[in-house]
């Protein structure tokens, strides 16, 4: 016997196709996948901050207020954003795809969602993942361990703690590269010149560790970049979930 859907978000039934949105007057011209579709739109042209109720219908080319027939609030229309712009999870895990590799390119995804629209890291996380798309990202990456030692508790941390670490650092790449861009440079750039003020700025001494970092040689494999920055993080992590699979063994 199916639960009923009455004690669940009004917002997150609807956009489950549980129910529809009560609402009197005139046949709907328009769905609720148009009017996110064009808040999205929005806030991809310009920016989180410039969705509002009055732009969204101005997009559609109806009054303010007949939006309300599909939303109840600005909040829920960035809800209903959030989850529709991170669109589906990466593919599922390969059969012979290992654990590891499978979080790695779920890993990747989340960062590369975040890239593709900036807007997303200033959305506040309002709760665990409820919405379709959300839930189907949480799905995707649970299975990646499913075949694991690790409890389904277990999994489910190990999930939020990569997710975690690639908001962190999608968050963190972006605003830098925002700032390189305000201020005429490019990322490697303004990496550049960071280094430069701080050899300038400590040389004095009293920054033993940081003078100790400046002065070792580059090695031959290492990089800069973002991206090698990333992997090493994510390799970091996942190596620490990979002692815990394996001490369970």
């Amino acid at each position: 016997m199916s639960e009923p859907a009455d004690d669940l978000p009004e917002s997150v039934a609807i956009a489950w196709g549980l129910r529809e949105r009560p609402g009197k007057g005139p046949k709907r011209s328009l769905s609720l996948e148009q009017v996110v579709t064009a808040a999205v739109k929005v806030a991809d042209t310009d920016g989180l901050a410039a969705v509002s109720m009055s732009r969204v219908a101005t997009e559609l080319g109806v009054a303010t207020m007949s939006l309300y027939r599909y939303v109840s609030t600005k909040n829920e229309l960035v809800e209903l954003m959030v989850d529709a712009a991170f669109g589906d999870p990466p593919p599922p895990r390969e059969p012979d795809e290992g654990w590891r590799t499978a979080l790695a390119r779920w890993a990747d995804g989340n960062v590369a969602a975040l890239h593709h629209r900036p807007w997303l890291r200033h959305v506040r996380i309002s709760g665990p993942p409820i919405h379709p798309n959300s839930v189907r990202w949480m799905e995707q990456g649970l299975a990646c361990l499913r075949d694991t030692a690790l409890h389904p508790a277990e999994r489910l941390s190990t999930v939020l703690l990569v997710s975690g670490y690639a908001r962190y650092w999608a968050t963190l790449t972006g605003d830098l590269t925002e700032a390189a861009a305000g201020s005429g440079d490019g990322p490697d750039e303004a990496g550049t010149r960071y280094w430069q003020h701080l050899e300038r700025l400590t040389r004095a001494g009293g920054f033993p560790a940081i003078r100790d970092l400046l002065a070792a040689p580059a090695g031959e494999d290492e990089d800069d970049d973002f991206e090698a920055e990333w992997r090493f993080g994510l390799d970091r992590l996942l190596d620490g979930v990979e002692v815990l699979i394996r001490s369970r063994r």
